[in-house]
């Protein structure tokens, strides 16, 4: 008999009352060890492909569009440490695999209730002593304007390495997605209106998710979450997927990919 990875109703509780839910050791020691190793190709396969994309600057921080997928570069001048890859479903067969994993997929269809598309996924890279943080924020406002259901947009983190302050876990505000969307900072730069005014959310409110490898986290597109820098000798890497309703195209490539049962 085919296990059910549904969310039981104390869990959907849960995350619909805070924001995000984790699922501790979801993923076997040796699925993430042939993981990491795919996630490395991944990454060098994406970091080939730079070599032939469209290099362009916001803030001092360097991106690269190569395509539909784009890379964002870690911020020391002249870096060549990819930080984020997005989408990155397509650089290496494993990760295709996660897009449509039964344990992935049967819980976000359990919060949205209805069947599912990819909306969009993304590597998160935090190298060794070099892995920059990331500023309080909403994903939701950067879909903003490409997506006419921002409150159908569920998260789903895999740590790839164990989580931990030390290298820069994920930060959630809990239950701050009841908020909707926030508005953004006015500090002049680029980007600051993507990062969340932080007169709207009480830092004291933050959650740390230290987490085993292997392990998911589900949030909200609304919950402010963002990390530190990663300051210790281990890599902190992980994969988002974010899902929506069937029917729906993904973010960057317009595509259409619905979730089976």
């Amino acid at each position: 008999m085919t296990p059910d990875h549904s969310l039981t109703a104390d869990e959907l509780t849960y995350y619909r009352q805070h924001g995000f839910l984790i699922k501790e050791a979801v993923f076997s020691t040796d699925e993430i060890d042939r993981l990491r190793d795919s996630v490395e190709e991944a990454v060098a396969n994406a970091w080939e492909q730079t070599r032939q994309g469209e290099t362009y600057f916001i803030d001092s921080k360097r991106f690269v569009d190569v395509g539909n997928m784009t890379v964002q570069f870690e911020h020391e001048p002249g870096s060549e440490t990819i930080r984020v890859v997005e989408p990155a479903q397509y650089l290496h067969p494993d990760l295709e695999g996660l897009v449509t994993d039964l344990r992935i997929t049967e819980p976000v269809k359990s919060i949205l209730g209805c069947d599912i598309s990819i909306w969009s996924n993304k590597l998160n890279l935090k190298r060794a002593k070099e892995g920059s943080g990331f500023g309080w924020h909403q994903d939701s406002p950067y879909w903003v304007h490409t997506s006419d259901h921002l409150d159908l947009l569920p998260n789903v983190y895999l740590a790839f390495d164990d989580a931990s302050e030390e290298n820069g876990c994920l930060r959630i505000i809990d239950g701050s997605h009841t908020e909707g969307c926030l508005p953004g900072t006015n500090d002049g730069s680029q980007l600051g209106g993507f990062f969340t005014d932080p007169n709207c959310f009480d830092e004291a409110d933050a959650v740390s998710l230290t987490m085993k490898a292997g392990s998911l986290a589900f949030f909200n597109a609304h919950t402010i979450h963002g990390s530190n820098p990663n300051r210790s000798d281990e890599a902190r890497r992980a994969i988002v997927m974010t899902y929506q309703p069937a029917g729906y195209p993904m973010l960057k490539t317009g595509e259409i990919q619905n979730i089976s049962s």
